[in-house]
């Protein structure tokens, strides 16, 4: 029911409350290298995806990440198809480099378009393999791909097809307890997996 009339709720200072402090933040389960790999995903049934349009330039794009606190967006079409990712690398990395030189144009110019991951070149995970793995197996494969994301699809859905989660190598790392100086690939994972080894 929509009042005509709100009144405003009671107020008073902050000293008069004598406040300690701030409650906890609400901070991922810590894991192990063998719990099950859906601890580490983050459920887009439970946190929003965030998501972009093709056409929007690299500098928005790049703000809402930051805006948002991550470093991938889902691409999306304008009837809501998942058509690709794209990730900070891609808008801060080479990749917008290569495509002013070939379509000499500034990077001002530039739009998600030109150097999001297209959905033909982006790996997937079915939610049912994932549902049957570890957080190791997670590890390799992102290792394997060469990725610091991953996308996890539930072709079994009630609404058809979804892109259900999405694996990070960051948020991986945070999980297990170990210290990341660098977002390079190769050296993730080998932080990753020497404090496991032995």
């Amino acid at each position: 029911m929509v009042r005509e009339r709100y009144n405003a709720i009671p107020s008073r200072s902050l000293a008069s409350c004598a406040p300690s402090g701030l409650p906890e933040t609400m901070v991922p389960p810590r894991v192990a290298i063998d719990s099950p790999a859906i601890e580490v995903m983050t459920d887009l049934r439970r946190v929003p995806a965030v998501s972009i349009g093709p056409d929007v330039g690299l500098d928005h794009a790049n703000n809402a990440m930051i805006l948002r606190g991550v470093r991938l967006l889902l691409v999306v079409g304008d009837d809501g198809t998942v058509i690709g990712t794209v990730g900070a690398t891609d808008i801060l990395g080479e990749r917008p480099l290569q495509r002013t030189s070939e379509k000499r144009v500034n990077r001002n110019e530039l739009v998600v378009r030109d150097v999001m991951v297209p959905a033909d070149d982006a790996d997937v995970l079915d939610l049912g393999d994932v549902l049957h793995a570890e957080v190791g197996h997670v590890v390799a494969t992102l290792e394997r791909l060469g990725r610091q994301h991953v996308l996890v699809v539930d072709r079994d859905a009630a609404e058809g097809s979804l892109v259900r989660g999405i694996f990070s190598a960051t948020q991986i790392a945070r999980q297990l307890g170990v210290a990341l100086q660098t977002t390079e690939i190769a050296r993730t994972f080998a932080q990753i997996e020497s404090t496991f080894a032995g």
